[in-house]
């Protein structure tokens, strides 16, 4: 596949969703002169155009894409064009993953204000793919107004997420005691709101008891400098019957314009930029080890001693960069 940057630039930023989807596969690709090419690309769109960025994670079986497709039809129902980035896990063996949700946001999928992106996690910490961060950028400088950063399962490493989103998410199933217990005190502690979906039918008053034991926990919670009066909080949803999905959208809207307005939304940008550059430059410093065959060798070397147990990992890896260090 060929790029062509000039146009490719002047095509995401006229909106063009084939552009956007062949640029996203750029960004992914793992190939050293496409890296190259991708960066070219990312730095000719810039960074004028801003989306609400909303990381969302829950436990297997909530509901996620159900309540995507219905929160993302009803908010280009408002006019808003909305860009999903669908995480979808690798395994671990093979390095494939099933990329199922565009089929199963089918009326998403079809809906010209929509653009539904499935990925790889590609084996990354908390299912994000690496480059999904670049991905929210094209989507911006693509004019999409709200981008869905979906991911992988709920647990202490989803809060990866939080490192690219301005609203973190948490949407959970009606539940008893032990599976409020199973979800992780530091997922918790990111989240902005915790939506309880499938509050309708029998399950509805299970749900509303849920929503009760969720918002008495965050009650517990430290207060965060991010946080405005009465966030974070819970709330019961129903993709189902869309109950519920415009008052989460209003109470979104009400928390990101006020991080706005304090200078804590841009701030936020800031340090993920920080983080994020301080993660590709360790993935940078790991490509170099891997790509050079004197340092590769060495590498390989170095793992074998630490395998028989003559060498320390800690003291393997520390000879294996003695190169870079000019030791």
């Amino acid at each position: 596949m060929r790029f062509d940057i000039p146009l490719l630039t002047e095509q995401i930023r006229a909106g063009d969703r084939r552009a956007l989807a062949r640029a996203i596969t750029l960004v992914e690709s793992g190939r050293d002169d496409h890296r190259s090419l991708a960066l070219d690309l990312l730095d000719q769109l810039g960074t004028d155009r801003q989306a609400l960025r909303i990381g969302l994670s829950g436990t297997p079986g909530v509901g996620k894409s159900t309540f995507i497709e219905t929160f993302g039809l009803m908010l280009t129902a408002r006019g808003l064009r909305v860009a999903v980035l669908a995480v979808d896990p690798s395994s671990a063996r093979s390095g494939g993953s099933i990329l199922g949700d565009k089929t199963r946001m089918e009326h998403l999928s079809r809906d010209p204000a929509a653009f539904i992106r499935p990925s790889p996690s590609q084996t990354q910490l908390g299912g994000v793919a690496r480059r999904t961060r670049d991905a929210v950028r094209l989507c911006e400088a693509a004019g999409f107004d709200v981008v869905l950063i979906e991911t992988v399962g709920v647990g202490q490493s989803e809060t990866v997420v939080a490192q690219m989103a301005d609203l973190f998410v948490l949407l959970l199933a009606p539940a008893g005691g032990d599976e409020l217990q199973g979800v992780k005190r530091g997922i918790m502690e990111m989240a902005d709101m915790i939506l309880v979906n499938k509050a309708d039918g029998e399950l509805k008053p299970q749900a509303m008891r849920t929503c009760a034991d969720y918002a008495g926990a965050l009650r517990l919670l430290r207060k965060r400098p991010q946080d405005m009066e009465g966030y974070p909080l819970a709330m019961t949803v129903s993709a189902l019957d869309s109950t519920g999905l415009q008052t989460a959208w209003d109470r979104m809207e009400t928390l990101a314009h006020w991080r706005q307005e304090t200078g804590i939304f841009a701030s936020t940008r800031a340090d993920q930029a920080r983080h994020w550059f301080t993660e590709d430059l360790r993935a940078e410093v790991m490509a170099l080890l891997t790509r050079d065959p004197d340092l590769r060798a060495r590498m390989t070397t170095l793992e074998d001693a630490v395998a028989r147990g003559e060498m320390t990992p800690a003291v393997a890896a520390r000879a294996a960069l003695a190169p870079l260090r000019g030791a």
